[in-house]
């Protein structure tokens, strides 16, 4: 095999996969970081995050609240095992947007910022939205192509 049909093959087409299997990594990573999100603000207590959105003058902070950590362990676990995904993604894509608008949006696109280094190691500033919008796209690519194989959504389309 040549350099140049290498190359075709491996850097140009695409992996020799059938096209549904692209859904499983984008559930893999979009339904655990959700998760990881709702239960981090679980585990720190409901109040705490409530009082970040006092802070930032979001309306009723504690249904805000409440429902942004269900929204994220709900939906995340629906992404993860591809149950119901154009449902699932409706309330997710609202906190995702919710989240630009109030807290990312005035930080930029970037969602790393390195404000320095030290002996202490690096130090980061506020995230921009960017990683709201990986996850946005994430989940409309999955709207779009289905949940893919080995999903609940599949299981139940056989069933039927």
């Amino acid at each position: 095999m040549s350099m140049k049909s290498l190359f075709s093959r491996f850097a140009i087409s695409p992996l020799p996969l059938p096209i549904s299997w692209y859904s499983l990594p984008l559930r893999a990573i979009v339904g655990f970081g959700f998760m990881q999100h709702g239960y981090a603000k679980l585990a720190r207590g409901p109040d705490d995050f409530i009082g970040i959105l006092k802070t930032m003058h979001v309306p009723l902070p504690a249904l805000a609240g409440f429902g942004t950590i269900a929204v994220e362990l709900i939906g995340g676990f629906f992404i993860l095992i591809g149950g119901f995904v154009p449902l699932a993604a409706i309330p997710m894509l609202v906190v995702l947007a919710v989240a630009v608008i109030t807290a990312h949006l005035p930080n930029g696109f970037s969602s790393i910022k390195l404000l320095s280094f030290d002996a202490n190691g690096a130090h980061f500033g506020q995230p921009g939205y960017e990683t709201d919008l990986l996850y946005a796209a994430a989940i409309l690519a999955m709207c779009i192509g289905g949940a893919g194989p080995l999903s609940l959504d599949r299981m139940l389309k056989r069933s039927h």
